[in-house]
């Protein structure tokens, strides 16, 4: 099974992502096919070789024509534009869930609804195309499992669309809500809201690299001049068969006083933090009462930002969980 390991040792961006794929293999040639398919003009993607402190790296620039008009976009014109895409299915679903998952955080932070939410520079093209291009990437090299060091989230102030705020911004910490974070000293937006969007909603572990056979390392350079060499490294490898036994978390709760029509967005969110599959189980309780044992599976890693979500998002004021080895059989969806 092949899987991936970014190493983010000064943050992460898309542009940084999707270079740093690009670096450790995936064909220039294809990703620019696929990208073809958004409909959206007037944009060219660069891609050079650069050095950042003593690292060869990738550098990826969206180039935008300057004529073209700068769009405040919803999540639902960006849902429209991929949805008219004739990228696959498998690759519009991922974009969505981040620029969901994005709308989310900055609803959050603001005190809004995603539907209310104006993407400033995420709806601008370029991010655009750096978020679907680090998922067009990711299924170029055949990925089938994404793991993420813990994040550096840096420190200063940024000028933004609402004024001069702290780093991370509101809606990059909502994005890090579960997802391990290091302060490096940094003083600089190390991981941009992009960047943050794609780790947390795709990544299915975070924390140390995985036992695996490295099979190619990339190199993706950001655009600014820090102190440390702004690169993120990406290592694509294989993990064996008899590595497909893993350790899994499971949190449950037990629950009796809510209605049935409110586990569905429950279940979503789970997911979105990165869950590997949630289900629920009818109980009887004491005094023949009837129940649903709720229960989310996931890496060992995500216990707490799974608890966090049961006690966030249902009546529980309870949570246990356990740790598991499970072994799986590799598999492939063939159409």
């Amino acid at each position: 099974m092949k899987v991936v390991y970014f190493d983010c040792p000064s943050g992460a961006a898309g542009d940084m992502i999707m270079a740093s794929l690009l670096d450790a293999g995936v064909s220039l040639d294809a990703l620019r096919t696929e990208l073809a398919k958004l409909p959206l003009t007037g944009w060219e993607l660069v891609v050079r070789e650069v050095r950042k402190g003593a690292f060869r790296a990738t550098k990826v620039d969206v180039e935008i024509d300057h004529h073209a008009h700068h769009h405040h976009r919803t999540l639902g014109d960006i849902v429209a534009i991929l949805d008219a895409s004739t990228l696959r299915d498998s690759i519009k679903d991922k974009a969505r869930r981040i620029f969901t998952r994005l709308a989310d955080a900055e609803a959050r932070a603001h005190g809004t609804t995603r539907d209310q939410v104006h993407f400033h520079d995420v709806g601008a093209v370029d991010a655009i195309v750096d978020v679907t291009g680090g998922v067009i990437a990711l299924e170029l090299i055949g990925a089938r499992a994404l793991h993420v060091s813990a994040l550096p989230i840096g420190g200063g102030f940024v000028e933004g669309a609402h004024g001069r705020i702290p780093i991370p911004g509101p809606g990059t910490a909502e994005l890090l809500r579960g997802f391990p974070v290091v302060d490096t000293g940094v003083k600089a937006e190390l991981v941009t809201p992009t960047g943050a969007a794609i780790l947390t909603t795709l990544a299915n572990g975070a924390g140390s690299m995985p036992a695996m056979t490295v099979t190619s390392v990339g190199y993706g350079a950001g655009t600014r001049d820090l102190e440390v060499p702004n690169v993120l490294r990406c290592f694509v490898g294989e993990v064996a068969d008899t590595a497909a036994q893993e350790t899994i978390v499971q949190v449950e709760t037990t629950i009796d006083d809510m209605s049935p029509q409110l586990y569905e967005p429950v279940i979503d969110r789970l997911f979105e933090v990165g869950a590997l599959d949630v289900f629920l189980t009818p109980v009887v309780m004491k005094r023949s009462r009837p129940g649903v044992v709720l229960t989310a599976l996931g890496p060992p890693d995500l216990a707490g930002a799974l608890a966090r979500v049961l006690f966030e998002e249902t009546t529980t004021i309870g949570v246990r969980w356990s740790e598991w080895r499970r072994a799986r059989l590799d598999r492939e969806m063939v159409t």
